[in-house]
């Protein structure tokens, strides 16, 4: 069972979950535009007996504070999580990042090489399919403010996050009812901050960094865990990755868009290779 922590990172209370097993190497997981902390409780099962598993709430998200509506900013998620991990001690770490978190932890590994042990990249890369960054921007910034209950929540995620049409209504219920809380009038509503959603409809902004700048700075071995099936990272990319980084390696999840689980037996193999587990 995870334990939910804080710590005070540049100016804000960020939340975290802590999966246990002190004293054991450091696995970090962050979590996708519109995710949370609680999108790696199944993994962090496979890993905590060997690693010391934590997952963050990104800035805005989850049990985070909310920070000022113009910063919600990749380069400002990278300091938040190096902040984070200074503030716990964490000298060296593993890092697992889904799509948005994929991003954050490219950035961080090639800002700071030397403090990253392995990287796991979840379907998406230096470069992004603009075909699925227009679908998740239309989906994102137009998604509805309330539901009446837990039910509607499930069928918005069903229609609109691919990996989760074909799973059961109770297992799609069990995953994101982490991403809404009850209001004074008894509905549900989402714990993000409207205003991650509202720089969607600019989006140009966020994408303005050449990422292969940071990730040619990556040493650690690297695992790309790519949707066969993704319009965010297309194999020309997974394998361009390939070439840049010679440590980097890439699996792919057949009939899977974006983005995998990393429960699928095919992630599931590659990372336990990675992780020597």
């Amino acid at each position: 069972m995870a334990a939910d922590k804080f710590v005070n990172a540049n100016g804000l209370r960020l939340h975290y979950l802590d999966y246990g097993n002190e004293g054991a190497p450091w696995v970090a997981c962050v979590h996708g535009l519109t995710g949370n902390a609680h999108n790696f409780d199944a993994l962090a099962a496979h890993l905590a007996a060997k690693y010391h598993v934590i997952s963050v709430d990104v800035r805005g998200r989850g049990d985070s504070q909310w920070g000022p509506p113009t910063e919600y900013l990749n380069q400002n998620y990278v300091t938040d999580l190096a902040k984070m991990l200074e503030e716990l001690g964490v000298a060296r770490a593993s890092l697992i990042g889904t799509s948005m978190g994929g991003i954050i932890s490219m950035m961080y590994a090639g800002g700071w090489p030397e403090r990253v042990e392995r990287l796991v990249i979840n379907d998406i890369g230096p470069e992004i399919d603009p075909k699925g960054a227009a679908r998740i921007a239309g989906y994102v910034g137009e998604a509805p403010e309330r539901f009446k209950d837990i039910n509607e929540v499930v069928e918005y995620y069903k229609k609109n996050y691919p990996p989760m049409a074909k799973l059961a209504n109770s297992v799609v219920a069990d995953q994101v009812k982490w991403s809404v809380k009850p209001d004074a009038d008894g509905d549900l509503v989402w714990k993000m901050d409207p205003n991650v959603r509202r720089p969607l409809r600019g989006a140009t902004a966020q994408q303005r960094f050449d990422l292969w700048v940071p990730y040619a700075r990556i040493v650690c071995p690297t695992l790309i865990v790519r949707g066969a099936d993704s319009d965010i990272l297309d194999s020309a990319t997974a394998n361009r990755m390939c070439k840049v980084h010679k440590r980097a390696k890439t699996v792919e999840v057949p009939g899977v868009g974006h983005a995998p689980s990393l429960t699928e037996p095919e992630s599931l193999a590659a990372i336990e290779e990675l992780f020597g587990t």
